[in-house]
């Protein structure tokens, strides 16, 4: 038979189960104080990583403007110049590749016409004059040749400007700054220079040194007032001029006067700065003719 539980029985009985009740909600409440906790130092660690990211790219952000600030080469006189130099040249990529591709062409043209003389000349001496005399004259051009192969860059421009187009002076002056580097007063005279400039008075008459055909009349960049004359793949250009008496599509005789001296675009001075090339390759006017 089931026992009765007294009054006293229930009361101790109750108090345990409230106890146990008790007990089991503050391990409850524990846990998810813990719990609390760590997602609390989940989000404190992701606000760090944050304000780190964020300082680092602030300091990256300062790094770049201290160094545009301080660094005097990027923004400096002389570079802008140099590169409104270079953007100032008048470059046509389509005729120049013509040229390389004519100069290219040509190359091998003269060497197979030179194998063919060589062969054409060594029948010939075969039948007059036996194989010996064939053999000394194919030696002879074979040096020709090496010694042309040896030549630098330089030296082979020179000889095909030459050989292309006979010059005189196109005004009498002073050399007041040759071809090649030179140490400048002022920032905006390029140290690289690519012609000969010819100190002579404001006016004079500049005289063309070729026949030649005028490609281009210009006002515009640091070589001020300019004309440039082409004879197949040398071109000649007289800048800084005062006036200019030809106009583009001209054909000019050696001699004739075409310009002034000025001191017209990046000039300290009046003079003519006399310019030669071969394939857009600039040369020492000196080392072409008597200046």
């Amino acid at each position: 038979m089931e026992r009765t539980m007294t009054v006293e029985e229930r009361i101790r009985r109750a108090e345990e189960i409230y106890e146990r009740r008790k007990r089991n909600e503050g391990l409850t409440v524990v846990h998810e104080e813990k719990e609390d906790k760590k997602k609390n130092e989940k989000k404190d660690i992701k606000l760090l990583k944050k304000m780190i990211i964020q300082l680092m790219v602030c300091i990256c952000i300062y790094l770049v403007i201290y160094t545009i600030q301080n660094n005097q080469y990027i923004f400096s006189e002389d570079f802008i110049n140099k590169v409104n130099e270079i953007i100032s040249y008048d470059m046509d990529f389509g005729k120049l590749y013509g040229e390389i591709k004519n100069y290219v062409m040509n190359i091998f043209s003269e060497k197979n016409e030179e194998q063919n003389n060589v062969e054409n000349s060594i029948e010939d001496n075969e039948t007059n004059n036996g194989i010996g005399g064939a053999v000394e004259e194919n030696i002879e051009i074979t040096e020709e040749v090496g010694e042309n192969q040896n030549l630098s860059q330089e030296e082979q421009d020179i000889v095909n400007v030459k050989n292309a187009t006979s010059f005189i002076k196109p005004i009498e002056g002073t050399i007041s700054s040759p071809y090649g580097y030179r140490e400048t007063a002022t920032g905006s005279v390029p140290k690289n220079h690519t012609g000969t400039d010819i100190a002579a008075t404001m006016g004079t008459k500049i005289k063309s040194a070729t026949d030649g055909q005028v490609v281009l009349v210009s006002e515009e960049g640091d070589y001020g007032k300019h004309i440039k004359i082409q004879i197949g793949e040398v071109s000649v250009i007289y800048a800084h001029c005062n006036a200019l008496y030809v106009q583009e599509g001209d054909m000019v005789t050696q001699g004739q006067e075409i310009a002034e001296v000025g001191s017209t675009g990046n000039s300290t001075g009046p003079h003519l700065h006399f310019e030669i090339r071969i394939s857009e390759r600039t040369v020492d006017p000196q080392k072409i003719l008597e200046l």
